[in-house]
């Protein structure tokens, strides 16, 4: 077996995120639809920036938090994605070394620019997306190694990877290799609409590739097809996949087989930006479950989290998760 070097190898889109505050007659002017996703051109996403105001550019991408919040935590992460030879692709590289994650993939053959994400928060704080992949497009299975994948204890990877063809082929060789090694596969829903584009692929790749699966209620809702929540465990229970369901303010449940673990979520002042919360969430439950912590310390952990990062505008955590963790004695 290959020697571990990481607790956690995220695999996803390198993006920059643009954000700035905006009002619900913007959304609806705009036709975004409230808290999703939406693939823009670059035309597209020049036009929104310029309608935007006021921004703040931090380097983002789903997976790529996630790997964040695990150093923050104390872990050892890397990360796989593509960027463009720009000033934005520097701007991430540099921001994920800086913050503890090995970076892997880089701009090696990249002809598109680095992707961005203009992400619109509203006063209730809800975020709408609306992403140019670029560059992260070009991720395939030329930037999975092996040796990369089989030294870490879970792989992860961000379900916004089904919608190019050449990432999910990357996706199902890194699957293939995490478990060649003998080590876990976690997956995140993402977002809504990825489950209405994949659903019955996503459904198939779990049955046969996934160990461990987040989504927040909605995602779930749309791949189990259930709208009732107790029949939604019920259906995740009979899939025999570890599941972390998150519910924003009314916490995280967690599916095991037969065990059902609630959470409560972490107790905050004001919620600012809810970017990154799932993101963070899962960043904290694999920090526990890569350090040998029980499914509930795993999900407090993942809670505690998510908190920190919807204290505040961005979706990586501001101050050190492993400082926070330590002064709540988890």
């Amino acid at each position: 077996m290959t020697e571990v070097r990481y607790d956690v190898v995220g695999i996803g889109s390198a993006i920059v995120d643009i954000l700035g505050n905006t009002t619900d007659d913007f959304l609806e002017a705009n036709s975004m639809v409230k808290g999703t996703m939406a693939l823009i051109t670059a035309e597209q996403s020049e036009a929104i920036y310029d309608r935007m105001g006021r921004t703040v550019e931090v380097s983002g991408g789903s997976a790529a938090n996630t790997m964040v919040g695990v150093a923050s935590l104390g872990g050892k992460p890397a990360f796989i994605g593509k960027v463009g030879k720009d000033k934005l692709g520097k701007l991430f590289s540099h921001e994920l070394g800086a913050s503890g994650v090995d970076f892997h993939g880089g701009s090696n053959g990249v002809t598109l620019p680095t992707a961005l994400s203009m992400i619109l928060v509203t006063p209730d704080a809800q975020r709408t997306m609306n992403t140019y992949l670029g560059a992260s497009t070009e991720l395939s299975e030329d930037d999975i190694d092996p040796k990369v994948i089989g030294g870490a204890r879970v792989v992860y990877i961000e379900g916004y990877q089904w919608d190019t063809p050449k990432a999910k082929a990357a996706i199902r060789k890194a699957s293939a290799a995490a478990h060649a090694a003998g080590r876990h596969v976690a997956l995140s829903l993402s977002d809504p609409f990825v489950v209405e584009r994949h659903g019955a692929d996503l459904i198939h790749f779990i049955r046969g590739g996934v160990d461990i699966l987040f989504g927040n209620e909605e995602e779930i809702r749309r791949l189990t097809g259930e709208t009732d929540f107790n029949m939604m465990v019920a259906a995740l229970r009979g899939a025999m996949v570890l599941t972390c369901v998150t519910r924003g303010a009314k916490g995280a449940v967690v599916v095991d087989g037969e065990t059902i673990t609630e959470v409560p979520a972490a107790p905050i002042t004001r919620v600012v930006d809810t970017t990154g919360a799932g993101d963070l969430f899962a960043a904290g439950f694999l920090y526990g479950y890569t350090h040998g912590r029980d499914t509930t310390s795993c999900a407090k952990i993942g809670a505690l989290a998510a908190a920190e990062v919807i204290s505040h505008m961005g979706a990586r955590p501001e101050i050190s998760l492993r400082e926070l963790l330590e002064g709540k004695g988890l």
